[in-house]
């Protein structure tokens, strides 16, 4: 389905496409072309810049995007964006769908706050642009992947203006993996300057620690302890090479272990979160739908009916 002549801003009040649906598009928008939604959106948004200028806006975090940048928008926060003022217009890949909990792992030290994500193009041009901009292709293509009958041919390059939404188990798995090769190559490839010997091994060993175990009783102090640190060296050095302090490291480590644990297992809501060491199932139940947009319950509950 090749979409012309949509709607240049949202209602205020529309929530966007639910987090169950995988929906891709590309677009070549002119100046003047913006989307507000003032309540924000019920599921992710990604967008990938091809040429010109975007600006996107979170809260009250605002970035610009150009070619090669990759700016991810998670549910919930009043969202804005558009062609960036003074640009000729802006082209870019965008996908509206529910993150997959593996993926906070490399989108987490590009967060700007309130929700947003930013992987700028590798300055070095090491940037893999070429294989991100096939992923996209195929992404669509598998997006409109019939249930039965031969499969869709690749897009065209030519293809800028197209929208599709995924029908079916197999369609919406196949362009999710597509969406994952998207972030593993942008985020992976500007995150190999932090890995290895940039990184110090006091900072790594804590990180293994945290992801060995995120259901732990971590606190800054015991993690000090076991990489022969003072506490508040540990913190700032921490935050200083990962680019965020070592408890929300934890918290974001216990809700992807959390969302593990609801997908693959039926252990209770509360057992689930006391295994992921959230004390409360009361604040576990608020962190977690401001991470993944929905409530534990629920997001079980779509996971399972994406799966049927």
């Amino acid at each position: 389905m090749t979409v012309v002549g949509l709607p240049e801003s949202a209602a205020a009040d529309d929530p966007g496409p639910p987090p169950g649906l995988v929906v891709v598009g590309r677009y070549d928008e002119l100046p003047g072309y913006a989307v507000h939604r003032a309540r924000g959106a019920d599921s992710w948004l990604f967008t990938w810049t091809v040429g010109g200028r975007g600006s996107l806006s979170q809260g009250r975090t605002e970035t610009g995007a150009g070619a090669g940048d990759l700016v991810v928008l998670a549910p919930g926060a009043p969202h804005r964006y558009g062609v960036e003022r003074g640009a000729a217009h802006w082209e870019f890949w965008w996908a509206h769908c529910g993150a997959r909990p593996s993926w906070s792992a490399w989108l987490g030290p590009h967060g700007r706050g309130d929700g947003m994500y930013v992987v700028p193009a590798d300055p070095a041009g090491d940037s893999p642009h070429a294989r991100v901009e096939a992923a996209f292709h195929r992404m669509l293509a598998d997006a409109r992947r019939p249930r039965t009958g031969t499969l869709p041919g690749a897009t065209s390059p030519d293809d800028r203006v197209a929208v599709a939404v995924a029908h079916g188990t197999t369609a919406r798995e196949l362009a999710l993996c597509a969406l994952e090769e998207v972030v593993l190559l942008t985020a992976g490839t500007v995150r190999r300057g932090r890995t290895g010997t940039d990184v110090d091994p006091r900072v790594r060993r804590a990180q293994e620690l945290i992801a060995a175990d995120p259901g732990a009783p971590h606190t800054v102090r015991s993690l000090a302890g076991e990489v022969s640190l003072s506490p508040s060296r540990f913190a700032h050095l921490f935050a200083q090479q990962l680019g965020r302090s070592p408890m929300r490291a934890l918290r974001e480590a216990r809700l992807q272990h959390a969302a593990r644990l609801l997908e693959s297992t039926d252990l209770s809501v509360e057992r689930v979160a006391a295994a992921s060491g959230f004390a409360s199932p009361f604040h576990f139940n608020r962190v977690f739908r401001d991470r993944y947009g929905t409530p534990p319950g629920t997001y079980r509950a779509v996971g399972s009916m994406v799966g049927a």
